[in-house]
């Protein structure tokens, strides 16, 4: 393990970053070159050369593994390159697509494809990293350096109506994360996700152009982007298992959901009429807009 006496740096290590070849992940990408880290750029084959070469000309140093990320080669092509430059340190799981459509019309595939590159792809390299972490742990019985930041997503607290694949998706990556960081904790990894709103090809269609009339767009990935690299950084090391949404230099951290209301039957179990009495009488008077979302991110402005 490097030292690090500035608790900012990533010098001497290694990060791994999904979709990193435009947009979001080559944002972060870069912002982790910059902080010192040696970088694993992955997109589909072909894609992550630009992102590479730019690390490389701010005098850093990367390497590119092109492949879907919800196959096993490719996560495994991922840690072998990590390993090659020394060890691996953070991963930063990125990639993704979007397959949008109403419930009622949507394929197989669309659902499949969108689970398999978000969450599996999260999955994938997260158990290979753990892995690789785990055995450095047992080795040592010293606590390991690990960093997992994954990309949820507000749809996937919200309930967005037109991305049951995404928003499902999405609701994976945030249980695998909080998981994760339980699991992995007690060795010295902390895993984090992040909520970014961020103007890229993916979302171009929801958040359209910039017309804020800001000097920078509040969907840039800039915004993004140092998030990521602090969650990376050692000075993180107390942020563990925790969800963060962010947008236009705002970063709003979530809470846990809460218990509205509790119900007991008065006898041994429940029948149908005293669930009519108490939880149906409760919904009686109740907002029927309220639910499970966390409609409050609606709210938030910049």
């Amino acid at each position: 393990m490097p030292e690090n006496t500035d608790p900012l740096s990533l010098d001497g290590r290694v990060a791994v970053v999904t979709g990193a070849g435009a947009g979001l992940g080559r944002a972060e990408a870069v912002a982790l070159a910059k902080a010192g880290a040696a970088v694993v750029v992955n997109d589909l084959p072909g894609a992550g050369e630009e992102a590479a070469e730019e690390i490389r000309a701010l005098g850093g140093t990367a390497a590119v593994v092109g492949g879907d990320v919800g196959e096993r080669a490719t996560a495994d092509a991922m840690v072998e390159a990590a390993l090659k430059l020394g060890g691996l340190d953070i991963v930063v799981n990125n990639a993704g697509v979007t397959r949008d459509k109403m419930l009622y019309n949507m394929t197989d595939e669309e659902f499949d494809l969108v689970v398999k590159i978000h969450l599996r792809g999260h999955f994938l390299l997260s158990r290979n990293a753990a892995s690789y972490w785990r055995g450095k742990h047992k080795e040592t019985g010293e606590q390991v350096y690990g960093r997992i930041i994954n990309t949820a997503s507000e749809a996937s607290l919200s309930g967005s109506p037109g991305q049951a694949n995404y928003a499902a998706a999405k609701a994976g990556i945030t249980a695998l994360t909080l998981s994760s960081a339980r699991g992995l904790g007690k060795m010295g990894v902390r895993a984090n996700a992040i909520a970014p709103r961020a103007r890229t090809a993916m979302t171009a269609a929801v958040f359209g152009e910039d017309q804020s009339g800001k000097t920078v767009d509040p969907y840039s990935a800039e915004h993004v982007a140092p998030l990521v690299a602090y969650l990376a950084a050692p000075a993180s090391d107390a942020i563990n298992g925790q969800v963060f949404v962010v947008y236009g230099g705002m970063v709003v951290l979530m809470e846990a959901p809460a218990i509205a209301q509790r119900f007991d039957t008065s006898g041994e179990t429940f029948d149908l009429a005293e669930l009519d009495k108490t939880v149906g009488a409760f919904f009686a008077d109740r907002d029927p807009a309220v639910n499970f979302g966390a409609d409050a991110l609606y709210k938030l402005t910049i």
